[in-house]
């Protein structure tokens, strides 16, 4: 019942040889292929690192550049490799699409620091070493990430903000400038030689040699306060120079208003008591 005819064994033993070879060409075509296409993966990743090697000012986006090449690349042969031993291409973007959108609802948050990263990382609103104010916290940037951005305060505490909220919101570089200008508010007394008192501050600043000539000192009445006479203050200094110069500049304005009898005022309300006519009267 189950024994085959001569021509039928002849039939599948021919099939199963011409099927037997076509495996044996499609693997040794495989091979051929990884083995040609790794090396050129390599070619193009040792040229890639020493492009990127020459561009040191984005470490992180140099290292994430380099590693998301080597997978796309290596994917790429992957996927050859496949086709080769006959796997349909159809079926990896099928499988690939359905992955993509399942890991893009998953990770929706990480992807947009993921992007936000991105961004930083090519059009360098700041750098590491820079200091910055963003998201209400102010520092100096230790590290930039693919999806996180790490500061530390000025009194030693590491703030870590999520990329995507850096990208999407408003960031002040104190560092990109070499000079800046501090301003200064001093109050005096109602009554104070003005004159006297801006030529005090004039002489402070044009003495400090952290304060620069161009553009010079500026000294003028800024406001008639409730209590006070309020002068300002614009001095401008390199960067590096600018709180120490701020610092020193107040505790001297102090100093020699004190020398030269200049009042600097606090808040005070004067009251004053008027008697009834009828209480006068009655004493």
């Amino acid at each position: 019942m189950f024994e085959l005819s001569q021509e039928t064994t002849d039939a599948l033993y021919a099939e199963g040889i011409s099927f037997g070879i076509e495996i044996a060409l499609r693997i040794i075509s495989a091979l051929i292929f990884y083995f040609v296409a790794k090396f050129i993966v390599k070619k193009i990743l040792s040229g890639l690192k020493r492009f990127l090697d020459k561009r040191d000012d984005a470490p992180s986006l140099n290292e994430f550049l380099y590693g998301f090449s080597k997978i796309l690349l290596y994917a790429v042969v992957f996927v050859g490799v496949l086709m080769i031993l006959g796997v349909p291409g159809s079926s990896f973007l099928a499988i690939f699409g359905a992955a993509g959108l399942a890991i893009g609802l998953a990770l929706q948050g990480s992807l947009s620091n993921f992007a936000g990263g991105l961004l930083i990382l090519a059009f360098k609103p700041f750098k590491v070493g820079h200091v910055v104010v963003a998201q209400g916290h102010t520092g100096t940037v230790a590290k930039i990430q693919i999806l996180y951005t790490h500061l530390m305060t000025f009194d030693n505490q590491e703030v870590i903000i999520p990329n995507g909220n850096l990208a999407n919101s408003d960031i002040v570089n104190m560092s990109t400038q070499e000079t800046r200008r501090a301003e200064l508010k001093v109050g005096v007394a109602y009554g104070t030689n003005i004159k006297q008192a801006k030529e005090i501050i004039l002489n402070i600043f044009e003495n400090d040699p952290r304060a620069l000539k161009d553009p010079a000192p500026f000294v003028a009445l800024n406001n008639f306060g409730d209590s006070s006479l309020d002068i300002v203050v614009r001095v401008w200094a390199k960067s590096a120079d600018m709180w120490p110069m701020y610092f020193a500049g107040m505790e001297a304005i102090n100093s020699e208003f004190e020398k030269h009898g200049i009042e600097i005022p606090f808040p005070q309300r004067v009251v004053h008591q008027i008697k009834e006519k009828a209480a006068e009267e009655e004493s």
